[in-house]
């Protein structure tokens, strides 16, 4: 495939316009000026074009679409009064239906790879996940409660049988890449944690927590090992430089330090954590620690990064900021870097920038817009004015998900009738 004469975001983030991008199998393979077609090229001109990298949810939960507009404004424990309740009531069929309903979401906000945070009945997440092309990594939800509801009820020993069989039957096929996870330290005894832990290592697998997300976890997890999160992992020796910790909102000075010593990946999910606490992302940042951004969900204020992005600068201004008297203290090109080349520590691949020998994971905005027309600075315009709606073709690994606004792997029309069966039961 051949790319002539369009606009892109280059790997400094300035966008760079009357180039030709020729892509090889699923990588870019040249970037120049006049390219010469070779033999059977496709060949896509690129007149009111800009391609970029395509968006990494770092941190979502494909399982709760159907949850959608019932979190918001609710009262008491989100997590024990509406989370749990509809996760344990999950089926294979619905599973799939909130899966396919994640994924077209995600392809029609630009969104080409993710991490979700693991649910139940993820084989039948997988097969959808598939089919769409997608790039992403999967979980088992991993707890050990013995308050949970008796459909998600399980031993430590069969949360590992549960992930490894996920493991052995997915990792590898498509674009799927499976990982372990700790679903909360609220939920989840010293024997999960080392269990969980030493199968991803074995098997040289990222894993995933949710981290530091509210002050009354934080403290229960004082409470019963008399040390922070962080500090208890590190204690057990399960931090290195292939664990994830989302949200990671109220830390220590000490736990910053760990997380930097092992190199930990973290994920802010703007939205979502506006309600629970605020992290120093800029200083996180300047301390070197590699942040991604994520959604949390469709239950947590849809699935766009283009929103996350913005929600984040304004949190950060609004704070540290005025705080500092800096009014670009989360500049349009950190905020870019965290949705999309951040992208590459979170699947492990080579993603996120437009730059030969980069995979073809790519999106493209139409600028026939008028709230595009013109730009003094187009890296700023990407961030301050393009929307969802705007992404008109969608590729991954080289391969097209979306061509003119419309899904090429999954049949939306489908999927929008088996909706509205559902809602009619």
């Amino acid at each position: 495939m051949l790319l002539k004469n369009i606009a892109y975001l280059d790997e400094n983030l300035d966008v760079i316009f009357n180039r030709d991008i020729r892509i090889k199998d699923n990588y870019i393979k040249e970037i120049g000026k006049n390219l010469e077609i070779e033999g059977e090229e496709e060949v896509i001109i690129g007149e009111n074009l800009l391609v970029t990298p395509g968006l990494c949810d770092a941190h979502t939960h494909i399982g709760q679409q159907l949850l959608k507009g019932k979190v918001l404004d609710a009262e008491g424990i989100i997590w024990k009064n509406i989370m749990l309740p509809f996760e344990s009531s999950i089926t294979d069929e619905i599973m799939s239906l909130n899966t396919k309903l994640a994924l077209i979401e995600m392809i029609k906000a630009g969104t080409t790879s993710f991490v979700d945070a693991g649910s139940y009945h993820m084989d039948s997440a997988c097969r959808e996940i598939f089919k769409s092309g997608m790039r992403g990594a999967v979980t088992y939800s991993s707890m050990v409660d013995s308050s949970l509801p008796e459909s998600i009820c399980d031993t430590a020993d069969e949360v590992i049988e549960k992930n490894n069989a996920l493991y052995k039957n997915w990792n590898g096929k498509g674009l799927i890449q499976v990982y372990y996870s700790i679903r909360s330290l609220m939920s989840a005894n010293e024997e999960l944690i080392l269990k969980v832990s030493q199968e991803a290592k074995k098997r040289d697998a990222m894993l995933e927590a949710h981290m530091n997300e509210y002050d009354k976890e934080v403290e229960n997890v004082i409470e019963k090992t008399g040390l922070p999160p962080y500090e208890y992992l590190e204690k057990l020796g399960v931090l290195n430089s292939d664990f994830i910790g989302a949200h990671s909102l109220i830390l220590s000075e000490g736990e910053k330090e760990i997380i930097k010593k092992h190199d930990i990946k973290i994920v802010q999910c703007p939205f979502s954590n506006s309600g629970k606490a605020l992290a120093n992302t800029p200083q996180l940042i300047k301390n070197g620690i590699k942040i991604g951004l994520g959604s949390d969900g469709v239950a947590h204020g849809g699935l766009s990064l283009w929103d996350e992005m913005k929600t984040l600068r304004c949190m950060m201004n609004v704070t540290w900021g005025i705080q500092e008297n800096n009014r670009s203290i989360m500049p349009a090109k950190t905020l870019l870097k965290m949705a999309m080349e951040n992208g590459k520590y979170f699947l492990r691949k080579n993603i996120g920038t437009i730059k030969e020998g980069y995979l073809a994971d790519l999106i493209f905005i139409d600028l026939n817009q008028p709230h595009l027309w013109y730009s003094g600075n187009y890296t700023n315009t990407i961030f301050e004015c393009v929307n969802k709606g705007d992404i008109i073709h969608s590729m991954v690994d080289g391969k097209w998900v979306m061509r003119d606004r419309k899904i090429t792997t999954i049949d939306e029309d489908s999927v929008h009738e088996e909706l509205k069966k559902w809602l009619s039961l």
